[in-house]
């Protein structure tokens, strides 16, 4: 059963679309130069409303181990955005239990070989840092390790590279907006068209 997250929800209305839907994670960005951004406050309300079947990831870029941690309350799951190395997970560990996500942008074949390396509980693998650009998934034909597949996914695309890839997970954030916005209506379309393939 591949997976679905749809990343970067900030209001109201963006949970209760999730709760109806039900992807299997959502994301709360928490880097401060996201458009997507949002305070912890605001994550802890939003999650309080979640239903809890859904997982929350916490998405961090170069951030303060310091800072992950007092969001650990919130998040079910941290996801790591950035240029963190072995030794910042190593180091997150000693503060919490909880899976770790690691970012990959992906390149050429040697990125998918480093990402496949990754102490992290599971990888992220992007076509950008979060500009919805897709990326050769060529490249992926020899991955031995399960991950979540970013970049650039939007409900036209979506049914072909899960069925192609057989991805882990499928991960969307751009490609269900409208004018910077959630869309209700396509982040409908993403689950539906994931789980057709199921």
């Amino acid at each position: 059963m591949i997976k679905v997250k749809i990343c970067g929800l900030s209001r109201t209305e963006d949970i209760e679309t999730a709760n109806f839907i039900k992807p299997d994670y959502i994301g709360f960005v928490f880097a401060k130069k996201s458009k997507r951004y949002v305070s912890f406050e605001t994550a802890r309300i939003l999650k309080s409303k979640l239903n809890p079947d859904i997982k929350a990831v916490g998405v961090f870029v170069n951030e303060y181990i310091d800072n992950v941690v007092l969001s650990l309350d919130i998040i079910d799951i941290i996801q790591l955005h950035g240029n963190e190395n072995e030794e910042y997970i190593q180091k997150l560990r000693a503060f919490t239990d909880k899976p770790i996500i690691q970012a990959f942008v992906i390149k050429n074949k040697e990125d998918v070989r480093t990402a496949e390396k990754s102490a992290a509980d599971f990888i992220l693998l992007d076509g950008g840092k979060g500009d919805g650009k897709t990326f050769n998934w060529k490249l992926l034909a020899n991955i031995k390790r399960p991950y979540f597949l970013a970049g650039g996914l939007d409900t036209e695309n979506v049914a072909e590279a899960v069925r192609y890839l057989k991805p882990y997970a499928a991960d969307v954030s751009t490609g269900v907006e409208t004018d910077g916005r959630k869309d209700k209506n396509k982040m409908t379309a993403f689950v539906n068209a994931v789980r057709k393939e199921n």
